[in-house]
């Protein structure tokens, strides 16, 4: 099988409101989940109770990822400020 070379190149990554997107996506996670609760009874007499807990997981997943976010968006701005700072230097 012959290798797929690009013709072009790749273009540059999205950037974008991070942090916020995160903490939305984590927020409609938890208030499906807190939709769901009420009616767990139904959920598992039809054999959907993964649907509650999927929600809960993505819940907790979002957290994590808004703590990823927030320590790579700080990381970002230092090195964006360390740049800045060396070339008034120079």
């Amino acid at each position: 099988m012959a290798k797929w070379t690009p013709k072009h190149e790749a273009p540059e990554p999205l950037e974008g409101p991070v942090v916020a997107t995160i903490t939305g996506g984590t927020i409609v996670w938890f208030v499906l989940f807190l939709v769901q609760v009420p009616f767990y009874g139904w959920f598992a007499d039809h054999d959907l109770a993964w649907w509650v807990w999927t929600c809960l997981a993505g819940s907790g997943l979002g957290l994590i990822g808004i703590w990823y976010v927030r320590k790579r968006d700080a990381a970002i701005k230092r090195a964006a400020a360390a740049g800045d700072a060396t070339r008034s230097d120079a």
